[in-house]
């Protein structure tokens, strides 16, 4: 069976008949889901169940952006709120141990109500360093201010949610927190030195890089491309992902169709794979653009194949019992000593 490298997203709570035939003729590796996907649980797990249906595999990884905060795309009334990362590294404690707990317990909840609708990814934890003057894209969803807190956090989350039966994606590699852009909007362009980012900005990529999982910056750095984002830089790709990072996992775009970029949706396509991404990702669900993607989306094979088994093989089929009663109430008094 082929697969193609791309993840697609889809249009409404519901799979269209046109969604449908597409998926099953371009056969993405996967789909990722947003609010506009989402009513209920009985209709996520619906929808989870047949956009699987369409590719043929019961593995097909299902992503979400669930960090809590302001990124959180299953919510009240049917799901619990979480904070956003920063919240977690304003812990009061004496031991600096129990903000990595708590932040462990958070993970492991929103892997539980992930795990019950059928979504098996989570675009989680976030690794970005922010800097005093960069754009507030990131802020709060940050675990802290320095690489060190950021990286022991952003470990516990990312246990969490492979605990509970859920592939974290480490993002935004190498590093979204000096940008004074949002590149949702516009293409951030980064002028800090090399050792400046290596020291700072790509620090807490380098001690996770035994996960599954990441996802690229649109962002530009002038000291090591300064003509093409992060996404699609070929540079960055082996000096600094692969090389100075030693990041062998799976690595996806950014959403392809954020203003950061330019060009046709297959030539974005197209430059994101010679770069030497393995993995394509598409939100919007708008098919005109899916269908452009899918064009430039090559067969899912060779090192990136191997990446993406790999990962797939990281998830806790049998996970130990929880009580996500006991472990909320655990959450909570422990958020209540948050300044």
């Amino acid at each position: 069976m082929i697969t193609r490298a791309f993840i697609a997203g889809c249009s409404g709570t519901e799979l269209t008949p046109d969604e449908a035939a597409f998926f099953k003729d371009a056969a993405p590796w996967g789909f990722i889901l947003f609010k506009r996907n989402v009513d209920n649980p009985g209709q996520v797990r619906a929808l989870c169940d047949a956009l699987r249906e369409t590719v043929g595999r019961a593995d097909a990884p299902i992503l979400i952006d669930q960090e809590g905060g302001r990124v959180q795309r299953l919510g009240p009334p049917h799901w619990s709120k979480y904070p956003a990362g920063g919240t977690y590294g304003r812990l009061h404690a004496n031991d600096p141990l129990v903000r990595r707990e708590v932040t462990r317990l958070g993970a492991r909840l929103i892997a539980h109500d992930l795990r019950a609708v059928g979504i098996t990814v989570d675009c989680l934890p976030v690794l970005d360093v922010p800097m005093p003057g960069a754009h507030d894209v990131i802020g709060d969803r940050a675990y802290g201010r320095t690489p060190e807190q950021v990286a022991v956090l952003g470990r516990a989350a990312a246990e969490g949610l492979l605990a509970g039966g859920v592939l974290p994606v480490v993002k935004h590699m190498p590093g979204h927190g000096r940008a004074g852009a949002d590149s949702h909007l516009a293409l951030p362009v980064v002028d800090a030195s090399r050792e400046e980012l290596e020291r700072h900005d790509f620090a807490p990529f380098r001690t996770l890089t035994d996960m599954p999982l990441a996802m690229t910056a649109h962002v530009v750095y002038t000291a090591l491309d300064p003509d093409n984002p992060a996404t699609t830089s070929s540079t960055v790709m082996s000096e600094i992902i692969r090389g100075h990072l030693g990041y062998d996992g799976l690595v996806m775009t950014d959403d392809l169709s954020m203003h950061a970029l330019s060009g046709s949706f297959r030539d974005r396509t197209e430059a994101a794979f010679a770069a030497g991404c393995d993995m394509a990702l598409h939100c919007n669900g708008r098919m005109e653009e899916m269908t452009a993607v899918a064009e430039g989306a090559p067969v899912l094979e060779g090192e990136a194949l191997r990446r993406a088994e790999a990962a797939l093989q990281r998830i806790r089929h049998e996970v130990e019992p929880f009580d996500p009663v006991d472990a909320r109430a655990r959450l909570d008094a422990a958020l209540a000593m948050v300044a």
